[in-house]
């Protein structure tokens, strides 16, 4: 690959390949697997080098679920752990879809999937406030059943219904970075970070060691992003664009915006904690640590989003 081509880390949602009130079986995961590979296709047969990161809160709040139903006759497992599972599953059916997808056009590009661990610091007030929604959604009546039951903090995601939720610390450090950016300069496409990454805390020592919390994919990818010197991060959710006054009769989609814009939309709490908030906190990140521009989008406009004309194109 001509090391003069365009650089370009894709941030795919959760929710985008695992959608809300779905079941979510292994056929429905591949059936949007082969729906990401073929709306990601144009932009893996160009000669961008390209880092996909994915979302896990679906995925990994059924594996929450599958242990608590099971916990009597299988002894549980850690929360970091269960990311680390949900990170190699949702990353091999990606990865065997993009690649049928590029092999379908005769294109024999690589796709690799790295198992990414991500430092956190232990003292993150966010274990002490937890905020990141996984799993399924519940109506109030079961979220309370649930709590009650389980012990399970729940909350009301964004007007959706109501989720459980858990600490969401700060990404630190992408362990493993530069392994990630060998793989991408090879030409292959990476998928790393997946679900934000494992989260684990580093002593003294230098050894490290997991710990309860499931970290934000987006503000993962972003912090990813602005560490290997990536111009444009592109962040694919289930929406077509950003939205302002979001299900009101004044609400307004946001087409190019400027970042200080953006900035004071999101201090005036414009977009909700357990939706959007996550995405345009990245976006502002990303562009304060040096990228170039930012763009948010719904995955079946992917190529489009990149190339300017789909999406909430935010620059500096």
């Amino acid at each position: 690959m001509d090391k003069n081509s365009s650089r370009v880390l894709i941030a795919v949602g959760g929710n985008a390949i695992h959608p809300t009130r779905r079941p979510g079986t292994v056929e429905q995961q591949i059936e949007f697997a082969v729906k990401t590979g073929n709306a990601l296709l144009p932009i893996l047969e160009s000669d961008n080098q390209v880092i996909i990161t994915h979302g896990n809160g679906p995925v990994v709040g059924k594996i929450l679920m599958r242990q608590v139903l099971a916990r009597e006759t299988v002894p549980p497992m850690t929360m970091d752990v269960c990311v680390a599972h949900s990170q190699g599953g949702i990353a091999y059916l990606m990865m065997q879809n993009l690649e049928n997808t590029l092999r379908k056009v005769g294109n024999q590009r690589h796709v690799v999937c790295l198992l990414t661990q991500v430092e956190v610091d232990p003292d993150d007030p966010a274990f002490s406030n937890p905020s990141k929604p996984v799993g399924f959604f519940y109506c109030e009546e079961e979220a309370r059943d649930i709590e009650r039951k389980l012990g399970w903090t729940m909350r009301e995601d964004a007007g959706r219904g109501w989720r459980y939720v858990v600490p969401s610390p700060q990404p630190k450090h992408i362990v493993d970075i530069s392994l990630i950016e060998t793989i991408a300069n090879s030409g292959a496409v990476v998928i790393a970070g997946g679900g934000g990454g494992i989260p684990v805390v580093r002593n003294e020592d230098g050894t490290r060691h997991g710990v309860e919390a499931v970290i934000d994919k987006d503000l993962s990818s972003a912090h990813m992003a602005n560490i290997l010197g990536i111009e444009t991060l592109l962040i694919l959710t289930a929406v077509e664009q950003v939205y302002v006054n979001f299900g009101s009769e004044q609400q307004r989609a946001l087409g190019s915006i400027k970042l200080q814009e953006l900035v004071e939309l999101h201090n005036d709490g414009e977009f909700a904690d357990g939706s959007m908030g996550p995405k345009v906190m990245a976006a502002i990140n990303f562009l304060r640590g040096g990228g170039k521009r930012a763009v948010i989008a719904h995955l079946d406009d992917a190529a489009a989003a990149l190339a300017g004309d789909a999406g909430t194109q935010i620059s500096q």
